[in-house]
């Protein structure tokens, strides 16, 4: 018997989200998702390796009004897409430009982790980082 149980890649997330519709239009619009269906409220969503669902409170009678992603509370703190190449990150920079969308610099945060990460913000506040590797 083994000592751990042995795992594949994220299958999916699932996002508690405000807005369903703003945020599905969020992630279908920057960051490549598409529709798969929706699910009663919820919005299924993929990028071919990963599903994430939208979803309301499940329970709104204990939804915080006005509620924002925190990523100091117990859970998620953050997601990561990768992407192909640095130009991909830089492209991803001058189409949230052109939208408005506020993000931080390209870092690099080799040579120890050969990567080049962009941080962003979902409609929730939620922390995306799109990372590509050192080519």
């Amino acid at each position: 018997m083994s000592a751990s149980i042995s795992t594949g890649p994220v299958h999916h997330l699932a996002l508690t989200v405000s807005d369903v519709a703003r945020s599905q239009q969020f992630y279908t619009e920057f960051l490549g998702f598409q529709p798969v269906m929706d699910f009663g409220p919820r919005a299924l969503l993929s990028n071919g390796s990963v599903v994430v669902a939208l979803t309301p409170a499940s329970d709104p009678a204990q939804a915080i009004p006005n509620d924002r992603f925190n990523e100091n509370r117990i859970g998620l703190d953050h997601l990561s897409f990768s992407v192909n190449s640095h130009a991909d990150l830089e492209n991803a920079v001058r189409l949230l430009d052109e939208k408005g969308v506020s993000h931080g610099e390209i870092k690099d945060l080799g040579p120890h982790l050969p990567l080049y990460v962009l941080a962003l913000r979902d409609p929730d506040n939620i922390q995306i980082e799109l990372t590509a590797p050192h080519s």
